[in-house]
């Protein structure tokens, strides 16, 4: 399968779906944190009319769509304008948007649930069709992650763990993710991919595009 993987700079997925045999390619604005030569650096949305059988775009940018963040499209950060934070809404949109319509049989998209604002500027908006946790894959985290699906199948559990209690040590580093202290690429801690997600999205939705295609 030709397999595009949009806003990844870490290779994850890219990895994940090359090594079952898929002919993959990653994309992002940045370059590749491995150096891969099977990553290009561009705008993904110049790529999505070539012909691809999945896209999966793992980590647009979110900042002004998701609900935790609506409360700066009233009152903006300190040096920021209004103007600002409504105009960075309208590009997250057309972003995800793009990608949400693209011209492919088979579109992932990782995004937070989204506020209304953000919804009204999405073409053929629909709910996410699920929401995981690494954990539920073999990776002691936490990390809700949504996904937008179409023409995919909701992601099946491949080794859920036991989440430890709430206030314990474990606990605390199950939640690295979230606790990561600010620092210039904090964006990069909290939006990374888990591996056992990353293999699951191969195999699960790797194998069902190679089902539907033999039949």
């Amino acid at each position: 399968m030709r397999v595009l993987v949009g806003c990844e700079t870490s290779g994850v997925v890219r990895r994940a779906f090359d090594a079952l045999g898929h002919d993959v390619w990653s994309c992002d604005l940045l370059p590749a944190d491995d150096g891969s030569n099977r990553h290009i650096v561009g705008d993904v949305r110049d790529l999505l009319g070539d012909g691809w059988d999945l896209l999966a775009v793992m980590h647009p940018p979110c900042t002004r769509l998701c609900n935790s963040g609506v409360r700066w499209l009233k009152v903006p950060p300190p040096g920021r304008t209004l103007e600002d934070m409504w105009a960075e809404l309208d590009t997250g949109a057309a972003l995800f948007s793009d990608c949400w319509n693209a011209p492919i049989e088979r579109v992932a998209v990782e995004n937070p649930v989204m506020h209304r604002y953000a919804k009204e500027r999405i073409r053929n908006y629909q709910q996410p069709a699920q929401t995981v946790q690494p954990w539920w894959f073999g990776d002691p985290a936490f990390k809700a992650t949504s996904f937008y699906l179409r023409g995919l199948p909701k992601l099946a559990a491949t080794h859920r763990l036991t989440p430890p209690s709430s206030g314990t040590e474990e606990h605390k580093r199950w939640s690295r993710v979230h606790r990561a202290p600010p620092r210039a690429d904090r964006w990069k801690v909290r939006s990374v991919t888990y591996p056992g997600i990353a293999a699951a999205m191969a195999s699960q939705w790797g194998g069902h595009a190679m089902q539907e295609a033999a039949e």
